[in-house]
């Protein structure tokens, strides 16, 4: 499927290839970037029971996490999108790294003051570096190479970043939640003055995971600054992507195409979906099944790290790849990572060389549910839509029995659905700019602002969770799923009439 802008002449500054130029340095270095903003993203998963046991906040208030960090999409998107058009995508991603750092960096006064004004400030902040990076990152890799690969391409890159998503979980139980756990057994037994103190500890836990951040992501924008990354030209016009898109651009701007204006308000339930589904999993698990928190926490790493396994599912199954016994392979090194993940997961708590037939059979409960997201790809290729409209039909149906059930069934059908979500995201993204030419840059804007839906929704399901239940809230996220299903069924289809 084309979302290409680019010229065939596209080369490296300085460097080509005899057989056309090389993007896969640049793909190497962008994948990173991928990486880091999946990590940050998913660590407010982490931070709203943290933040809500130290404020003593119920869920419409923590919510605010999400509202404020996702708000920042709203805000920044367009002028993003105008930004990176004027600088260039290099200049761009430098700027959101540098963004992102000083965002991370205000986490030290935030938990110094114990302000949970500042906290949401940081929050602010860091998401406006990280949607610079998207708007300029997403097309970019879209464009680097083959048009007819650039879904499998964008999915690829999206695998790391649910690499990201995994890791950040496992880190962040370890160095944040673990000791709120410490703190609630005694804080029964403090005097009103030492548990003010250990309350300040507790804030203070964040300070150096963020700190790490900081430095991490200001490592990578002086990597990217001395890289050579392609210089790309836009085209006048894009190619079909098999799905009747070829067209000419009749629209004076992104807003005319009804596909791209259909697929922002996919990319927003999705979003909101996900995130709502993911901010609230600490809290469903401690409710439902009285699980420790720090242990919840790395639990959630199996929802996210489903959309990992997921996008490396998609990334073979949509790809160009011609030799069947190849994708076999590289799908069984998939299952392989699967099973790793979730014996991890799935170990003795607090034990990283236990091993139990619990735990590994609940590794192959995973396991299962892998092998049906394995089917449903291969089901729906090589329709890119066919194959969104299955999975999210699929996601909608995880969430409905998680909602009907008790117990370990509720927790591992809902912890599925981050296998369906897997590339949700990029799929909707190609489809959307599909076709779109000179307004590719324009509709990234507008695509990246409609991840506000990460903030609007889960405070949405935040009320209905202090008041019908956090077990029964969870119809927003089915909602989100239904209207997806309609994307990929009929939504993403180009209208060819003239705006």
């Amino acid at each position: 499927m084309p979302v290409s802008t680019i010229s065939p002449s596209a080369s490296f500054e300085n460097a080509s290839s005899n057989n056309g130029p090389n993007y896969n340095p640049a793909l190497v270095v962008l994948t990173s970037l991928f990486f880091i903003w999946g990590f940050i993203t998913c660590l407010n998963d982490i931070l709203i029971p943290h933040l809500k046991a130290i404020f003593d906040l119920n869920y419409t208030q923590v919510m605010l996490v999400q509202f404020t960090f996702f708000t920042a999409y709203a805000i920044v998107s367009l002028p993003s999108g105008m930004l990176v058009e004027k600088i260039g995508y290099k200049a761009g991603i430098i700027i959101g790294l540098i963004t992102a750092a000083v965002g991370t960096l205000l986490f030290y006064p935030a938990a110094g003051y114990r302000s949970y004004e500042i906290f949401l400030v940081a929050l602010f902040v860091l998401a406006s570096g990280i949607t610079l990076l998207q708007v300029a990152a997403n097309p970019y890799v879209a464009i680097l190479g083959k048009p007819e690969t650039a879904p499998s391409r964008l999915i690829l890159s999206q695998a790391f970043n649910s690499l990201g998503t995994t890791i950040a979980p496992i880190f962040g139980s370890i160095l944040i939640l673990s000791v709120a756990v410490k703190g609630a057994d005694e804080l029964a037994r403090m005097s009103m003055t030492d548990v003010e103190a250990y309350k300040l500890m507790e804030a203070g836990s964040v300070q150096t995971p963020y700190l790490l951040l900081t430095g991490m992501l200001i490592l990578i924008a002086v990597i990217i600054a001395m890289f050579k990354l392609p210089k790309i030209e836009a085209a006048s016009q894009a190619s079909g992507n098999g799905e009747g898109s070829n067209y000419e651009h009749h629209h004076k701007s992104a807003w005319g195409y009804k596909h791209l204006v259909l697929g922002a308000v996919a990319i927003f339930v999705y979003v909101g979906g996900e995130v709502s589904i993911g901010s609230f999993l600490v809290n469903y698990f401690k409710e439902l099944l009285q699980m420790p928190e720090a242990e919840a926490g790395t639990y959630v790493a199996l929802y996210w790290g489903g959309a990992m396994i997921g996008r490396f599912f998609g990334a073979i199954t949509l790809s160009d790849m011609k030799n069947s016994r190849r994708k076999n392979i590289y799908a069984a090194l998939v299952f392989v990572l699967a099973l790793v993940i979730a014996v991890y997961v799935t170990r003795e708590y607090q034990n990283l060389a236990s091993f139990s037939l619990s735990g590994f059979s609940k590794s192959l409960t995973f396991l299962v549910l892998v092998g049906v997201n394995y089917i449903a790809f291969n089901l729906g290729k090589p329709r890119p839509g066919r194959t969104l409209a299955i999975l999210a039909f699929c996601a909608a149906a995880l969430v409905l029995v998680s909602m009907f059930t008790n117990g370990p069934i509720a927790m591992w059908s809902i912890l599925a659905v981050g296998l369906f979500n897997s590339i949700m995201f990029p799929t909707i993204f190609t489809l959307a700019i599909d076709g779109l030419g000179k307004h590719t840059g324009q509709g990234s804007g507008i695509l990246c602002t409609a991840i506000v839906g990460g903030a609007i929704l889960p405070v949405i399901q935040g009320f209905f969770a202090d008041n019908i239940g956090i077990h029964h809230a969870f119809f927003i996220p089915v909602l989100c799923y239904v209207y997806i299903v309609f994307y990929g069924m009929r939504g993403h289809i180009p209208s060819f009439s003239k705006g």
